[in-house]
């Protein structure tokens, strides 16, 4: 199951399955202040990916909202795994932070010339965010970014399930 859409030569594409066993040049993880791979997604990454992620992070050390940072991916398919500490529901300001997470992670991949970059629908899963509110900032931002300069050929929005899935499809028809 896919739906592409063509951006100024970008590819953006919506897919189905689960982020951390698909073969990407890089995705990104919704990842907490500290950088500690815990539940869910996380425990996923540092169990098929390794313990060389989680050393790579506690180097690194706390993050702001809306910083990224990138790491290796260990023995995941991925190369990479950018890190994108972004806000929680009901915080201040979630949607203009959001934006910027986004818009960080897509510059941090550029900056170590990611071709291929795959999001999960950002923050709305442990995080809260309302699926209809993360669609359609993420949507929003990518298509603008996309519509501007970019190194980065192709980004991915990778949904977990069926109603992720949906949340997303609209955009895409």
């Amino acid at each position: 199951m896919a739906d592409s859409l063509k951006i100024n030569g970008h590819l953006l594409t919506l897919l189905k399955g689960d982020i951390t066993d698909m073969e990407f040049e890089s995705f990104v993880f919704y990842a907490s202040h500290d950088l500690r791979l815990g539940a869910g997604f996380g425990n996923a990454i540092a169990v098929r990916g390794g313990q060389s992620i989680q050393a790579e992070l506690d180097k690194i050390g706390k993050k702001n909202t809306c910083d990224v940072v990138i790491s290796k991916a260990g023995k995941l398919k991925a190369k990479a795994i950018l890190h994108a500490v972004g806000p929680r529901f009901k915080e201040p300001d979630t949607e203009v932070k959001l934006e910027k997470t986004i818009i960080n992670a897509m510059k941090l991949g550029e900056d170590n010339n990611l071709k291929q970059i795959a999001f999960p629908p950002m923050g709305a899963g442990f995080y809260a965010i309302p699926l209809d509110t993360c669609a359609k900032v993420m949507m929003k931002t990518l298509k603008e970014y996309l519509g501007g300069e970019s190194s980065v050929q192709e980004v991915i929005i990778c949904a977990n399930d069926n109603r992720e899935y949906q949340a997303f499809k609209p955009y895409f028809l």
